[in-house]
């Protein structure tokens, strides 16, 4: 009998097994499928230095050259002014359901991010051009894409540092109060430095929410093809709004046309496509190299 039900177990154990691994198998295929595309169709783009070092400006889509630098400086500067407000406001939101949030107005907070969390990124945008432009007469700005996108990364984190904060063992928290510890101190010296890489992980994944955010981008501010490091005043390129405008100009099967000199319609080559892969393959190594610098800082943390 024994030796029957052990059989079972490990056939049953077998049979899982090889059900997830399926399954993470099958899962894995449109990821490396994904990954393979963009950057076969734009690394010869990526590793050339002039990608990196000059803009758009005066570069159509018949002429080569031109780099991505205006909108990596954008998307940069947009979403850093996001996680600015929105990594302490999340961080201390999260604390303060874990570690204090009791009563209605804890629950009314949770409520509140649960919402914020489903809103569609269209939504925030429209909010915050109501808000920003026709009531307060405001201009489309870099700065309005930002607090448009804390909506969005906002709830993340929140939920993200509840997670890790209760991941804690209420021993660390118990031992600290029996030294006679007040309670903010050990948040602040046992509990958070305990969650230190969750919280940076949770952080990265806000981030990457927002980074590649293109509703926001082209409700709030218009496209630049050339440097515009202001957020406050004028259009400003971005990452996800280069992918736009050359998408634009793709044509009809990525093939572009003019006219020779008889005026007969010819093929001409069309840049955009290289352009457009170049850029999705340029948020993707952003957004790797930021999770690998996560990865570091939470095992130094450990240390």
């Amino acid at each position: 009998m024994n030796a029957t039900l052990g059989a079972r177990r490990r056939a049953a154990d077998r049979t899982a097994t090889v059900l997830i691994t399926g399954c993470f198998l099958l899962g894995l295929v449109p990821l490396v499928w994904l990954l393979y595309t963009v950057a076969s169709k734009g690394w010869h783009m990526v590793v050339t230095s002039e990608w990196w070092l000059q803009s758009q400006r005066g570069v159509g889509f018949r002429d080569p050259g031109g780099g991505a630098l205006h909108a990596i400086v954008g998307t940069a500067e947009q979403v850093a002014l996001c996680a600015a407000i929105s990594v302490p406001v999340g961080l201390l939101v999260g604390v303060y359901l874990v570690e204090y949030g009791r009563g209605t107005f804890a629950r009314v907070t949770s409520f509140a991010v649960d919402v914020l969390t489903g809103i569609p990124s269209i939504v925030a945008a429209l909010f915050v051009y109501a808000v920003a432009i026709t009531t307060l007469g405001g201009q489309r700005a870099g700065w309005l894409v930002s607090l448009a996108l804390v909506v969005l990364m906002l709830p993340v984190i929140v939920r993200s540092t509840e997670e890790m904060l209760r991941l804690v063992p209420d021993e660390l928290r118990e031992a600290s109060y029996a030294l006679g510890v007040p309670k903010w101190k050990t948040v602040v010296k046992v509990v958070v430095p305990t969650a230190f890489s969750g919280l940076v992980t949770g952080v990265l994944l806000g981030v990457a929410r927002v980074a590649g955010e293109t509703a926001p981008l082209l409700i709030l501010v218009g496209y630049a093809s050339g440097m515009n490091t202001d957020l406050f005043a004028g259009f400003q390129a971005s990452l996800p709004g280069m992918i736009n405008d050359q998408f634009v100009n793709l044509g009809s099967g990525g093939q572009a046309y003019g006219l020779d000199a008889n005026g007969n319609r010819v093929p001409i080559h069309n840049f955009a496509p290289d352009r457009l892969w170049g850029a999705a393959l340029t948020l993707i190594v952003i957004v790797l190299v930021l999770n690998l610098v996560a990865r570091l800082a939470g095992r130094r943390a450990r240390t």
